[in-house]
């Protein structure tokens, strides 16, 4: 490849990657699920005697 066709390669990506599709939009109201996660966690040595 030539340098200019690997500088109009790169220069579209980025263009394609910039949001040139137009300002961003918020997304969508999300519904509350019936889903929950609750949990434990430890770490390190125990013992009981």
């Amino acid at each position: 490849m030539t340098r200019i066709t690997l500088t109009l390669a790169l220069l579209a990506t980025l263009l394609a990657a910039c949001g040139v599709d137009g300002p961003p939009k918020p997304p969508r109201e999300v519904k509350q699920s019936d889903v929950s996660i609750s949990g434990e966690a430890r770490f390190g040595v125990s013992t009981r005697l």
